[in-house]
């Protein structure tokens, strides 16, 4: 790791740590609460020997910051990127209803707890949001939608795949000074995984150029905590015209000969088509 990215993480916030996470000789991958989809990337340590090493804040943002941490087997490294939720009295995001709306009255404890914001519900809904995160990357994952590879969610922590390299972390799209040149393919990028995603019966809801990451020539798209089921929230299709008008009239306005308006009529098109098929039916995982 090159010592200007080691300067961009932020030790500051806590104490450099190297932990050993194994509990009677397992890894954190083996004691997690839920793991990726299978098949398993061949680069992802799962051996109970592993140890791992918190080395930096890398960001932080309105429900969740993220850490940079190694897993390391022998001469074999992972950098992943842990994001660990906080919970709704440290939150910057709190106004969720929207999000949370559900054409079904599931009505169980942990949602009435949530709803009257108890100290339990504060918890419940940092653990939701972590889950439902979890649960949206598998699936994308599942489906070829350009999302970092879900390695593994323990309570209100989601470990993902870190997109950059020992140098530097991934920019975000906004960010990254793309050249015009190179701006035609990342929308045509972004408008495959948009299909992808509401084929799926998933809509992002908070999609921007400030949660889309660009990196050796491809998007890769973050923060689903908010992500909405497309046939489940009533405000679907208000979310998913906000997420085109966001990312793809970022496009437009740099040059790009493309209609958001075109691609939110295509894609609810998609949403309505009595062929589509919901994807949470397809997901397996690591057991």
């Amino acid at each position: 790791m090159s010592e200007e990215f080691e300067k961009r993480v932020k030790p500051e916030r806590f104490d450099f740590l190297n932990y050993d996470t194994r509990a009677d000789g397992e890894s954190s991958y083996l004691w997690a609460d839920e793991r990726g989809p299978i098949p398993v990337p061949e680069w992802v340590i799962t051996s109970g020997d592993a140890v791992e090493n918190e080395l930096g804040l890398l960001k932080t943002g309105k429900e969740a910051d993220v850490y940079l941490v190694e897993r390391t087997l022998g001469d074999v490294t992972n950098l992943l990127a842990a994001k660990r939720y906080r919970d709704t009295q440290h939150r910057q995001f709190r106004n969720d209803a929207s999000y949370r709306a559900s054409k079904v009255n599931h009505n169980t404890r942990e949602e009435r707890a949530a709803a009257r914001q108890t100290r339990f519900g504060a918890t419940v809904r940092a653990a939701t949001w972590a889950a439902n995160e979890m649960a949206r990357l598998n699936r994308l994952w599942a489906i070829g939608v350009p999302v970092p590879y879900p390695v593994q969610r323990h309570g209100t922590e989601v470990m993902l795949e870190y997109i950059g390299d020992a140098d530097e972390m991934a920019p975000r799209l906004v960010n990254a000074g793309i050249k015009r040149t190179d701006l035609d393919d990342l929308c045509a990028q972004a408008i495959d995984a948009l299909r992808k995603m509401t084929w799926d019966g998933i809509v992002h809801a908070d999609l921007s150029p400030y949660n889309v990451l660009a990196w050796e020539g491809r998007l890769v798209i973050i923060d689903l905590p908010q992500a909405i089921d497309l046939d489940d929230n009533p405000n679907a299709s208000d979310f998913l015209q906000r997420d085109v008008a966001n990312l793809i009239g970022w496009f437009a306005k740099r040059g790009v000969a493309v209609s958001p308006e075109s691609v939110f009529a295509d894609l609810l098109d998609l949403a309505f088509d009595p062929g589509r098929e919901r994807g949470d039916k397809r997901v397996a995982t690591a057991d």
